[in-house]
C-alpha cells in the first residue's frame, strides 16, 4: 500500500486567532474545510476531515472523517490519529487555513512525491522550512514521528521534518501557501481570492 495516499484537512484546532472556527469560513461558497476535502478527493484514494468529537454534527452526512483521539498536542494530534486508523498509508495533509490552496498546486506536490523518503513538503524559496500541514507525510515518517514524541524531544512536526531525510518542493505559485490565521490574513485572502476571480473573468 506504500503508493496509496489518503487525503487529511486538519481543522479540529480551536481557532483561537482568528476568533471563529476557520474550518468553517466560506472563501469559495462552502466551509473551507469542505473546499478543501473536495481537492484533496480529486487526487487522493480516500479523502478525511480531522476533528474534535464535538464537530461531529456539523458535517455533512457525505463526508468522512477521524475524531482526534488527543494522543499528542497541537497538529500531531490529528496527523497520528488519522495514521493510527489508516497506518499503512501515506497521507497528503492540509492546514484548513489555506484559502488559496488549488488543484494545480496539489498536482505538483504529487508529482514531486519521492515515498523513500518521510514526507514531501511544500516550501518557500526565501524561506526553506517544511510547511508539515501542506505535505505529504509516507506511513515511515509519522511512525517515526511516533518515536520522535515519546523521545520528548520536542512536539513540533516542522522541527521533525528539519531534522528529517525529506523532500522540498517549491510551489509555482506561492501565494497558494498563505496561512489566513487571523482578521488581517483573512481580509488579504479574500484581496487575493477577488483579484483572481476578475483576472479569470477577463
Amino acid at each position: 500500500m506504500i503508493n496509496k495516499i489518503y487525503g487529511l484537512v486538519l481543522s479540529g484546532g480551536k481557532s483561537t486567532r482568528m476568533g471563529t472556527d476557520k474550518g468553517a469560513i466560506m472563501y469559495h461558497g462552502i466551509p473551507q474545510r469542505e473546499h478543501l476535502y473536495k481537492l484533496l478527493a480529486q487526487v487522493c484514494d480516500k479523502t478525511f476531515l480531522s476533528i474534535r468529537e464535538d464537530q461531529q454534527g456539523e458535517l455533512p452526512k457525505d463526508m468522512e472523517y477521524i475524531v482526534d483521539r488527543n494522543e499528542y498536542k497541537g497538529p500531531y494530534n490529528g496527523l497520528l490519529s488519522a495514521h493510527k486508523q489508516h497506518p499503512h498509508v501515506a497521507w497528503l495533509v492540509l492546514a484548513c487555513d489555506l484559502p488559496l490552496m488549488d488543484e494545480n498546486a496539489l498536482a505538483q506536490l504529487l508529482r514531486a512525491r519521492d515515498n523513500s523518503k518521510l514526507a514531501t513538503a511544500f516550501a518557500l524559496r526565501a524561506d526553506p522550512l517544511p510547511e508539515p500541514l501542506c505535505a505529504i507525510w509516507e506511513a515511515k515518517g509519522l511512525q517515526r514521528s511516533i518515536d520522535y514524541l515519546k523521545e520528548g524531544v520536542g512536539t513540533c512536526p516542522r522541527k521533525f521534518l528539519i531534522n528529517s531525510d525529506i523532500a522540498l518542493v517549491y510551489p509555482d505559485r506561492e501565494e497558494v501557501l498563505l496561512n489566513a490565521n487571523s482578521e488581517s490574513e483573512y481580509k488579504e485572502a479574500l484581496l487575493r481570492l477577488n483579484i483572481q476571480i476578475e483576472e479569470s473573468n477577463a
